[in-house]
């Protein structure tokens, strides 16, 4: 007897409300924009532009621990706005930071361990930001609340509560709509160091909501208009075409003519895949499938790089989606921002990190340019 496929789960961010700049965040918020909050114990200096040198943007910090460490972790992506640089692998960065907040000493078996798979929805599933633990207290910080971490209890978790609110954080400075002002002089584990003033772009709380209970609830208005503006400009049925892309072989010539007439149905794919919340701007899946926007190129594997420090495979964790693409604005330059399709983020499988580490870990984004972006325009 066959049983039924099993469904991916998928956590998709929503932009929520607006950052205030005068208001100084912990390293645990999930945000679009602004400038990164690091945590106590690392040092992250403010990354360039691979290909022009150009200081770069920071775009979104995720705070994604794994359930099987007692390391928070915080991945913060970066792009560089020059328009000569979009839709470049070479033109973003992926930091990945982790920090250890509890008392006593990891033990060479916790720090030798492999990290397990994470399910997609233990993504930040103790932090309110996200609207999954809304009835939690928020206290500060109490490190006599913290366990003692044993070698025979591997998986002793330390973010139990809601979003942390650390005292002391490392990033002193205001952090202002447009810039931040740099750290001349700092040593390890101070924060964020830049040469000069930081550029940002507007900063948004991100919210996060279960794709398949979004699915049942949400009123598709909307996604219906956006479908429809791009079948009248096209010419295209997309719930036509999206199911001959699914066709037995002996089809494949007539969807193959439909194909050609009408154009990528990856992107037809990604269209309806989305059209429940177009309004995403992230999409999370810890080992999951990415979800393309045009067609992925041959053994896509073959170009995801291992990870640099420890050898192991990457894996994907998330993608940036085309809805943020118009959330992307400075408040002194409306015309200063970055284009993409979408954005997919690998990292290493293991998770890998020594305690004592100060410098992020950089991980691998693999871009994919926006086929048609007006389609995803967001009010803001």
């Amino acid at each position: 007897m066959m049983t039924g496929a099993v469904v991916e789960h998928v956590l998709l961010g929503l932009r929520d409300a607006a950052v205030d700049p005068n208001t100084l965040l912990s390293w645990g918020t999930n945000k679009v924009g602004g400038v990164p909050d690091c945590p106590p114990s690392i040092t992250m200096h403010y990354p360039s532009c691979d290909i022009c040198k150009a200081v770069m943007f920071h775009i979104v910090q995720v705070y994604c621990p794994l359930t099987s460490s007692a390391y928070h972790r915080i991945i913060n992506v970066f792009a560089c706005a020059r328009q000569e640089c979009w839709g470049k692998c070479d033109s973003w960065k992926v930091l990945r930071s982790q920090y250890l907040e509890a008392k006593g000493k990891i033990t060479q078996e916790m720090k030798s361990k492999e990290v397990a798979p994470m399910a997609a929805s233990d993504w930040c599933d103790t932090a309110d930001d996200w609207g999954m633990n809304e009835e939690a207290e928020c206290t500060g910080f109490n490190a006599d609340h913290l366990p003692e971490l044993k070698a025979d209890d591997p998986h002793v978790l330390v973010a139990s509560e809601c979003t942390y609110q650390l005292q002391g954080l490392s990033l002193s400075e205001t952090l202002a709509t447009t810039e931040v002002k740099s750290c001349s002089v700092a040593s390890a584990g101070e924060g964020l160091i830049a040469a000069g003033s930081v550029p940002c772009f507007q900063s948004y709380f991100i919210s996060v909501v279960d794709e398949l209970d979004y699915e049942s609830s949400v009123d598709i208005s909307h996604a219906e208009e956006l479908l429809k503006e791009y079948q009248q400009r096209e010419g295209v049925a997309v719930d036509q075409l999206v199911s001959e892309s699914c066709v037995s072989e002996g089809n494949e010539e007539k969807y193959e003519k439909t194909f050609t007439k009408h154009g990528d149905r990856t992107f037809l794919k990604f269209m309806k895949k989305i059209s429940a919340c177009p309004e995403q701007i992230l999409r999370y899946s810890w080992k999951g499938t990415p979800l393309f926007i045009t067609t992925s190129p041959p053994a896509m594997n073959t170009l995801i790089p291992s990870c640099k420090n420890c050898g192991s495979s990457r894996v994907f964790e998330f993608q940036l989606m085309p809805a943020l693409v118009s959330m992307l604005k400075t408040a002194s330059n409306e015309d200063i921002s970055v284009e993409f399709g979408t954005v997919l983020i690998y990292t290493c499988e293991k998770s890998c990190w020594t305690l004592g580490w100060q410098i992020p870990q950089e991980e691998f984004p693999y871009v994919q340019a926006d086929p048609d972006q007006a389609l995803f325009k967001v009010n803001t």
